[in-house]
């Protein structure tokens, strides 16, 4: 296998504000885009050929990847004049692949972060003949995904979209967003119109005795559709929890990149990122956060969990948990901003604006 699809073209509206000036890969996960660490992964797996399928802001990824020589890689570009969903994505980039019909493409969401072991996916999809196979991993709760039954072989039986009674949740095994296509299958895609690998292709290619593969991989998986998410993703990279051969640095507590400037008595830990140029102040303290490139963290600041957008402003004492704040933003000093509180981009709010507790 050579070739992979990447989907990258969903508007993220779940991680708003971080994608209001950035599309969803691109936003920084230790330190760099986050598509970063997929390419580098599918890289190191074998992977020589990529097609980027885009749509939101589509016009930022070329400028940053170029055609790939700097990873290893070929990268072209495909972008939807409208939006096609996952499955009209991948047929929309069919045409790039030069691929046999029998050859595997491994196709990846843009927005999960797993230490799936590729090469094993792989070799199940050819060692069992499959004509689709996916990655799999278990969840506790399942509700909020697709779950996917399998036989004893390992053979999918099933898709059941979001169940909601107990009576439908008949597995806890997910579809993890990763698959290897036979490539004559995705030209069976429809094309020019929306379609759902999901909700259609999946479910119309078992109605008509394709076979398709589950491969259960356990190891490290998140869906980073949520801030909060990201920002545990984030820190799971710098921390060494996730895999990623793309981290610019050395597994550990923090991960502070050149040009920014952290004060001596500042504390950062848990997985903690500081972006280019970003300044953080005396006695400030960071938890398992990330500061993008030139925000100012003024000295006592507390930050916990929590997302800073790029060139934002966190005033002097000011504690965040769970809080994302957008580009540009200024919380002034004294603020008390708790979980889920999303501050828009270039938002301003006033010293003492905004607490949780008494001032006292």
């Amino acid at each position: 296998m050579t070739e992979a699809i990447l989907l990258v073209g969903g508007r993220g509206t779940r991680l708003r504000p971080l994608t209001v000036h950035t599309p969803k890969p691109m936003v920084p996960a230790a330190g760099v885009p986050f598509l970063t660490h997929q390419l580098a992964r599918a890289r190191a797996a074998g992977v020589e050929h990529i097609v980027l399928a885009t749509s939101y802001l589509a016009e930022v990824f070329e400028p940053y990847f170029g055609d790939g020589s700097s990873l290893g890689l070929h990268i072209e570009y495909v972008t939807e004049d409208e939006p096609l969903g996952t499955g009209g994505a991948i047929r929309n980039v069919a045409s790039r692949l030069s691929s046999g019909p029998d050859d595997p493409v491994l196709i990846f969401n843009g927005d999960i972060l797993t230490g799936l072991d590729i090469p094993a996916l792989v070799a199940t999809h050819e060692t069992t003949g499959a004509d689709v196979s996916l990655h799999l991993t278990r969840v506790e709760d399942p509700r909020a995904f697709g779950l996917v039954p399998t036989d004893a072989t390992g053979r999918v039986t099933a898709f059941l979209e979001k169940p909601q009674t107990p009576e439908e949740i008949v597995t806890d095994q997910i579809n993890a967003g990763a698959y290897v296509f036979r490539r004559s299958v995705i030209d069976t895609i429809p094309e020019g119109r929306p379609v759902s690998v999901e909700r259609e292709t999946f479910p119309e290619l078992l109605a008509t005795g394709a076979h398709l593969q589950g491969m259960v991989d356990s190891t490290y998986w998140l869906d980073l559709g949520t801030p909060q998410a990201f920002v545990r993703g984030s820190a799971d990279l710098v921390l060494g929890r996730a895999p990623s051969p793309a981290v610019p640095g050395r597994c550990g507590d923090r991960l502070v990149l050149p040009t920014a400037t952290v004060a001596p008595d500042a504390k950062l830990t848990g997985g903690t990122v500081v972006g280019e140029g970003a300044r953080i102040g005396g006695g400030a303290r960071i938890t398992g956060s990330t500061v993008l490139a030139g925000a100012v963290v003024e000295p006592g600041a507390v930050i916990t969990d929590s997302f800073i957008g790029v060139g934002a402003r966190i005033g002097e004492r000011t504690v965040l948990t769970g809080t994302v704040v957008g580009d540009g933003a200024v919380i002034g000093p004294d603020n008390e901003l708790r979980e889920g509180v999303r501050v828009w981009c270039d938002a301003r709010i006033p010293g003492g604006a905004v607490r949780f507790s008494s001032d006292q």
